[in-house]
This record gives C-alpha cells, structure tokens and sequence, in this order.
C-alpha cells in the first residue's frame, strides 16, 4: 500500500539497505537505482492522482482522454489505445468502461474492424481534460524540483531502458508512427462517416 504522508525517517532507507546489500552481496549500485525509481514512481502517481481526484479521474484514465484529443476526430480503436499507452487490452477495456460510466466517452462499433471498438471522447471528458491539465501543468507532474536539463536527463537515462525492453524502434519511428496514427484517424474517419450515412438513411 502507497504511504500517503511525508515518512520524515531520520536516515534515507534505501541508502541504508543500499550499504548492507553491499556487504553482504557485493556491487549495490543497480539495486539502489531500481528500488529508487519504484519509490519514485509510487511517490508522483500518489501526488498525479491527488491533483487528478477533484476530476473522479486517476492518471490513467486521464492519459487515455488526453491520447483522445490528439486525434482528429477524438475518436480511436481500442487496440490503438491500449498500444499507445503500453498496457495491456483488459486494462484499456477498464479505463474506457470507467470513463464511459462518467459520460466523458462512448463507445462504438468500429466499421472497420467487424469485432473492434472505437471510444470517443465526450464534450464533457473534453471540458475535464482541459482543466485538469492546467492543475497537472501548475504542479509540474510533481517534478517541480528539476530544472528543464535535469528533466530530459532523466528521460534520456529511462529511454535506454525502455528501448531495450523494446518498448519502440529507433530507426523510422517518427515515420512508423506517424504512419500508425494515420491508420487509426483513417478508422475513426471511417466510423464518423458510416455514422453520418445512417442517419441520412433514416431521415
């Protein structure tokens, strides 16, 4: 469970297992790091979600609106989602089914795809998005105490990491990328003109 209050220790406890670790198991240095970016990430999630509560809203289902109002149309497939925020299917089902239930957006048949879904942002996710992003941007996502060269350290050290775990590929990604997100706009396209051919037939 997610301490929610300062510790105020009066020694820093992964130092501390950091300089046992070493004595009893040699070299600490990756261990020290990995148990400082899991306590990290527990720490600005708690803080996210604090600013993101006053919104019914938790950071997750706060990206998946965002990732909506980068499209066109604000309209996305699922499966488009779910690998745009790099989680797993189930997962983006929870998120739209959560935001669906607070009417910020709907879900639909996707033409293009006979078994898949397309979640389209709401007027109302809209109106929170941009409220809860002048919050978001006020606090600086919790990372208020590092400077603009510190910051894209930081994002340079865990992109290693995360290219090696194959999160992406370097080489063409802009032009891979750019060509997926024309895809998905080209379904959303797709799902707002078989729409607006329906209720043509039936007025």
């Amino acid at each position: 469970m997610l301490v929610s209050k300062p510790l105020e220790l009066p020694f820093d406890p992964i130092d501390r297992a950091a300089s046992i670790w070493a004595d009893r198991f040699g070299p600490s240095s990756a261990m020290a790091a990995v148990t400082s970016i899991m306590r990290a990430q527990q720490i600005l999630l708690g803080e996210l979600d604090a600013l993101l509560r006053p919104y019914e809203l938790t950071f997750a289902r706060y990206e998946a609106l965002v990732l909506l109002t980068f499209s066109r149309r604000g309209a996305l497939p699922l499966s488009i989602i779910g690998e745009r925020l790099m989680v797993h299917p189930t997962s983006v089902t929870n998120i739209i089914s959560r935001l669906e239930h607070q009417a910020m957006v709907i879900r639909r048949p996707n033409p293009a795809d006979g078994r898949g879904r397309l979640a389209e942002i709401t007027e109302q996710g809209r109106a929170v998005v941009e409220r809860a992003t002048r919050d978001l941007m006020a606090a600086e996502f919790g990372l208020g105490g590092y400077g603009p060269g510190q910051l894209k350290e930081i994002f340079d050290l865990l992109r290693k990491l995360r290219l090696t775990a194959g999160d992406f590929i370097p080489q063409d990604a802009a032009d891979a990328a750019a060509e997926a997100d024309a895809a998905a706009e080209a379904e959303a396209d797709a799902a707002a003109e078989a729409d607006a051919a329906a209720v043509g037939e039936t007025s």
